[in-house]
């Protein structure tokens, strides 16, 4: 799934949902939802150039989201 450009400070989040939710950290607006795995997600990092992101889940796999 193809995202809204995410500019920089965001936020991530994985939840009990199974997706993944990033915000702009400026305004709380919600820029994307990100989904894929078929149970809780329980961890979220962005790469270090921000170009990337990786979502773990209790579903047994990592995911990772061009942002």
């Amino acid at each position: 799934m193809a995202v809204k450009e995410v500019l920089f400070p965001a936020i991530a989040a994985g939840g009990g949902d199974n997706t993944v939710r990033l915000w702009d950290a400026t305004d709380g607006s919600e820029i994307s939802t990100l989904t894929g795995h078929t149970d809780t997600v329980t961890s979220v990092a962005f790469s270090p150039n921000g170009k990337a992101l990786a979502s773990g889940g209790s579903d047994g796999t990592v995911r990772v989201w061009k942002v």
